[in-house]
């Protein structure tokens, strides 16, 4: 079913639970890496790319030195605890981006996303401070609520109808901790006393937070929480959209919305055919609904698909809807990712950087 010409959420989540998941270097000093990729992150104007994990776990150091290798600015990775029942395969996105960033010297590492109702937020304070000091200041924190898999929750014991309002005070803890020397919070789901953690992070006064989602609620947890908005399975039309809503909600809150961050995570796949993209990338996000008409819309309407120049234009919509920090996402049988993270970086990417 369609609703304004968008699907609806549990359109989504009902698809996404059929989904798969998510040579010699010149190398900087440490205190350039820093520096650079400081500057990359902090310009709300310039165009950043990056794309998610595309090869499996156990090859996390080979990409990351690929990505690097090609230049991008961010690689990502997402997670989920129990991805189905029986589970598909999944990750932590925390260890990661640990083996990652200690593959690289430039390029930041990005969670895409962390599931934060899973997370105490003194815990995610001191585990993320840790990382973004090991890794020069290079971590930016994306954050989600997660709901496609009700089962992850179960297991954990968590409420998945409170997993907004624990995400609010998870974020609000872990802004604390990174920055004050004594946190003391009552909340419904977390109690802090004169807590702290030392040392804090590497970036000040914290590492970016992007906050993901697709409804008003996770717009309102960007301006409160955020430092910069993550959204998927969006439209060009509904990412302006969401851009128009977020600067309301901070004129809402007095919030100055210098420097917030505009990402998008567009799913590409690559083909010689719009059409051959499409069964591709439906076959790679949920084969069922290959042949059933619902999906494959879906995926026409919010993928980047067929040959590079048919991307660019496609991308050139979102980004002249607002987006400044692309995190591609690869929809293509496991054989075929590493030539995607190629072809991306040769000739969709510089397009972009001429213009």
């Amino acid at each position: 079913m369609i609703i304004g010409g968008a699907f609806t959420d549990d359109e989504v989540y009902r698809t996404i639970r059929q989904s798969g998941d998510n040579g010699h270097i010149p190398r900087n000093t440490p205190t350039e890496t820093m520096a650079s990729s400081a500057s990359s992150s902090n310009d709300p104007v310039a165009l950043r790319f990056g794309a998610s994990m595309a090869l499996p776990a156990h090859r996390t150091v080979e990409q990351a030195r690929l990505m690097e290798e090609l230049g991008f600015e961010y690689m990502g990775a997402g997670e989920h605890f129990m991805r189905g029942r029986p589970p598909g395969p999944t990750h932590a996105a925390l260890p990661l981006l640990a083996v990652a960033a200690g593959a690289t010297e430039r390029m930041r590492i990005l969670t895409s996303v962390t599931l934060a109702p899973f997370y105490h937020p003194l815990m995610l304070a001191r585990m993320t401070a840790t990382l973004d000091i090991a890794s020069g200041g290079r971590l930016t924190l994306g954050v989600g609520v997660g709901g496609e898999f009700p089962m992850e929750y179960e297991n954990a014991g968590i409420d998945i109808r409170h997993r907004g309002r624990r995400t609010d005070e998870c974020l609000e803890g872990l802004r604390r901790l990174w920055t004050d020397d004594a946190v003391t919070m009552r909340g419904r789901h977390y109690t802090l006393d004169e807590a702290a953690i030392n040392p804090k992070p590497a970036q000040q006064p914290h590492p970016p937070v992007w906050v993901a989602g697709r409804r008003d609620a996770a717009m309102r947890r960007a301006v409160r929480y955020g430092d910069g908005w993550l959204p998927y399975f969006y439209s060009p039309e509904r990412y302006a959209d969401s851009v128009e809503k977020i600067n309301a909600f901070a004129g809402e809150e007095g919030r100055d919305l210098s420097g917030f961050q505009w990402a998008f995570f567009p799913y590409v796949t690559l083909a010689p055919t719009e059409e051959q993209a499409a069964r591709t990338a439906a076959q790679s996000l949920g084969n069922q609904y290959l042949y059933g008409g619902e999906f494959i819309n879906i995926v026409r309407r919010y993928c980047l698909l067929g040959t590079p120049k048919m991307c660019i234009e496609r991308l050139q919509e979102y980004i002249d809807a607002g987006a400044r920090h692309i995190i591609f996402s690869i929809a293509a049988p496991p054989e075929d990712r590493r030539r995607h993270l190629e072809v991306i970086a040769k000739d969709i990417i510089p397009h972009f950087r001429r213009h």
